[in-house]
């Protein structure tokens, strides 16, 4: 067996007192909340935004769509599902017969009744658009609004854009934890 330890954290933010008020998305993209009859479509965004990432190599799921869709429904069944913190990204290009599905989050709210995080993801060519800090502002409000007072979440280390992006919303550095996987995928 060749065990690959990645190094990651644990981040959580409080939520009150804190204005999560998502700016209108960039011209030709909108925010749809959680809609089971679209569970495909955020397993494809899921897929888009991790397949190339190193979170890929965390979690192997995340590099195949079928992978993606199994964890969704997953993450659906849950008995801590939240589908008012979980959204989806979509852009429809001009001329374009069908939407691009680029980016998701979802939320669940743990055994300890905390929130949790469980993937936030844009897909490349969609990021630096303020997608992310959208998508979270939306699923941070739906956290809010299940009663939540606290979310947390865990970013691999060596993701420095997301961990900015966390840090620059108010996320803070709780536990530094390490996920053994068995082999790594290239």
């Amino acid at each position: 067996m060749n065990l690959t330890y990645f190094k990651r954290y644990r981040m959580e933010i409080d939520l009150p007192g804190r204005d999560f008020s998502p700016s209108a998305p960039p011209q030709g993209y909108r925010f749809i909340p959680w809609e089971g009859s679209l569970l495909d479509a955020y397993a494809e965004a899921k897929y888009r935004s991790f397949r190339d990432e190193i979170d890929a190599n965390v979690f192997p799921c995340l590099g195949e769509l079928a992978g993606c869709r199994r964890l969704m429904t997953e993450i659906s069944e849950k008995p801590g599902f939240l589908p008012e913190a979980t959204w989806l990204a979509e852009h429809l290009p001009n001329g374009a017969a069908r939407p691009v599905y680029c980016g998701t989050v979802q939320g669940v709210r743990n055994r300890d009744g905390i929130g949790a995080i469980q993937n936030l993801g844009i897909a490349p060519g969609h990021r630096d658009f303020g997608l992310g800090t959208r998508l979270l502002f939306c699923s941070l409000k739906g956290f809010r609004q299940a009663g939540l007072k606290r979310v947390t979440l865990e970013v691999t280390a060596q993701n420095d854009g997301a961990i900015r992006l966390y840090r620059r919303l108010g996320f803070s550095l709780v536990k530094t934890v390490f996920k053994a996987v068995d082999g790594v995928y290239a």
